[in-house]
């Protein structure tokens, strides 16, 4: 038995009765078949985009939100589709943590998942700082930023240490920056996603220094620094990742290192990229260690001892 939807039975209808060329029907229901694929291969993505995103370590307040956003886009296509009042997708964001604490990893995921969704056309991020936008001379700024809005059209531009924009004496460009990044977000705002990034303290202030800069994103995502337990298991993950593993001796040398680093530097030692660091020094200095004893055996190459796990190059 051949199933056919109603769009389908109304062509072959208008074929049958000579309304419609055999071509144009063909075409008709060729497209939908398409169209249809695409809807199965975007919910597939985004499912497999949403499961990336829940296999990220902690973040859990940034996953609930994300999920949010989603169902927000999801339930204003369906009020659209019955005829009914549908809040605009504004959809421009500020991340605010500490260096290391998954923004930029976060808004690549974002990209694809909008993508898949159909809220973006590309779903691509374009990573800026304050020297990709920031000209030398009067005019320079502005055909800066405009070249970057460009480039992110259909994806996000996401600009890390978007606070630094607003620094400098009178003569500073940043201001001029900042006037034609949001004329760039009311111009594309159906096909550009702006995520600006940065120290939580920061960014506060940083808003307070244009008074609608605040009202235009109305999305703000802390990213909180990871507990000890987040980051061991950050650890864990990188060296298997590697085909590595760490003894109990490794273990618990790598805690001692990073309980000390949160002491002495709470701002960047609650971040993944101090433990990929460590890590990535302990797998070198395995290496040196390995070649100097000669020790080659399997179990060897890929355990990671107590020695191996070092504060620095020493």
């Amino acid at each position: 038995m051949v199933y056919r939807n109603k769009e389908q039975e109304d062509l072959l209808n208008l074929l049958e009765h000579g309304k419609i060329s055999t071509e144009y029907a063909i075409g008709r229901i060729s497209k939908s078949k398409t169209q249809k694929e695409n809807r199965n291969t975007n919910e597939e993505d985004l499912k497999a985009m949403m499961n990336e995103l829940d296999a990220l370590i902690g973040l859990k307040s940034v996953k609930k939100l994300v999920k949010e956003i989603q169902a927000f886009i999801c339930i204003q296509k369906k009020r659209k589709e019955e005829s009914l009042v549908a809040d605009p997708l504004v959809l421009h964001m500020i991340f605010k943590g500490n260096p290391g604490t998954g923004k930029t990893t976060v808004a690549r995921l974002l990209g694809k998942i909008m993508c898949a969704m159909g809220v973006l056309e590309k779903g691509h991020v374009v990573e800026v700082e304050r020297a990709d936008l920031v000209g030398e001379y009067i005019g320079h700024t502005a055909v800066k930023v405009r070249e970057h809005i460009r480039k992110s059209l259909g994806g996000i531009m996401f600009i890390d240490e978007a606070y630094s924009l607003a620094r400098g004496g009178e003569k500073d460009f940043g201001k001029e920056a900042i006037d034609a990044m949001v004329k760039g977000m009311e111009d594309y705002k159906e096909n550009l996603i702006l995520i600006l990034a940065g120290y939580r303290d920061e960014m506060e202030k940083f808003l307070r220094t244009n008074p609608g800069l605040k009202s235009r994103f109305p999305i703000h995502i802390e990213f909180p620094d990871y507990t000890l337990e987040e980051l061991m298991n950050i650890a864990e993950v990188m060296v298997e990742k590697r085909q590595y593993k760490l003894s109990m001796s490794a273990k618990a040398r790598l805690a001692k290192i990073l309980s000390k680093k949160r002491i002495e530097d709470p701002l960047s030692s609650g971040n993944a990229r101090l433990v990929r660091n460590i890590v990535e020094r302990g797998i070198r200095k395995q290496a040196v260690r390995l070649q100097r004893t000669g020790n080659f055996k399997r179990d060897d190459l890929i355990t990671l001892i107590r020695e191996d796990m070092t504060e620095g190059d020493d």
